[in-house]
């Protein structure tokens, strides 16, 4: 079964600060990616590009506009459902690899499928997938037990678990020396082709974003290709 292609239309975000001040961060972000598309978003800081992923991401809603992932527009479900489409149909990997420290490398990896009892990834799914990863290894070790590198190699098979169809990643490099960097970065390119994702990667690096099939910049709140 084929993976669904993702459209945002007229994102907008506005944020209130106490004083009643409001702040625009997105002033209307338009996007088209098919599976198997890599985007990288640059821009400086606060020009909104974490803001954008979280909402790609269905971490939070946008203050207008629309996302499509294939025939579902996710913003027009419940809580509960918004829950549950996020667990089977995002990955997440954050700059801090966020492993649950008294949990085993495969036990972490299986989170995501604890979350409604009803996954149909179990153990073989996660040991594959760590194996892919290079860390068949190390699936009865803990996070203290790893290093920088393998603890975010975890997380980047944890966020495949679930087969989901996009795979956001929030600075995936950068609290990472530049060789261990350059492994996940080959890392998550080769992962996304297998899995035939769509990428999107928020970065302030100019050398991983051109690891992508696309690039947009953030700048005063509205997106171009560049």
């Amino acid at each position: 079964m084929s993976k669904p292609s993702l459209q945002l239309r007229d994102i907008q975000k506005t944020f209130e600060q106490g004083s009643g001040a409001t702040v625009d961060v997105l002033r209307g972000v338009d996007l088209d990616l098919a599976p198997g598309e890599s985007l990288a978003v640059l821009g400086p800081s606060g020009s909104g590009k974490s803001t954008l992923l979280h909402i790609v991401g269905t971490l939070e809603r946008p203050t207008s506009g629309t996302m499509q992932l294939g025939e579902v527009e996710p913003f027009s479900l419940d809580d509960d459902d918004l829950a549950r489409f996020r667990n089977r149909t995002v990955g997440f990997v954050f700059q801090d690899h966020h492993l649950l420290p008294q949990y085993s490398v495969l036990e972490n990896v299986l989170v995501p499928t604890f979350a409604f009892g009803d996954s149909e990834a179990g153990p073989d799914r996660a040991r594959q997938l760590l194996d892919r990863v290079g860390l068949s290894h190390r699936l009865d070790h803990r996070p203290a037990e790893l290093s920088g590198g393998e603890r975010q190699r975890v997380a980047v098979a944890r966020s495949l678990i679930q087969g989901p169809s996009l795979l956001l990643c929030d600075e995936p490099t950068g609290s990472l020396d530049q060789a261990t960097a350059d492994a996940v970065a080959d890392l998550l390119v080769e992962m996304h082709e297998a899995e035939e994702t769509i990428l999107v990667v928020v970065t302030h690096s100019l050398a991983l974003a051109q690891r992508f099939g696309r690039r947009v910049e953030l700048r005063d709140g509205v997106s171009r290709e560049v």
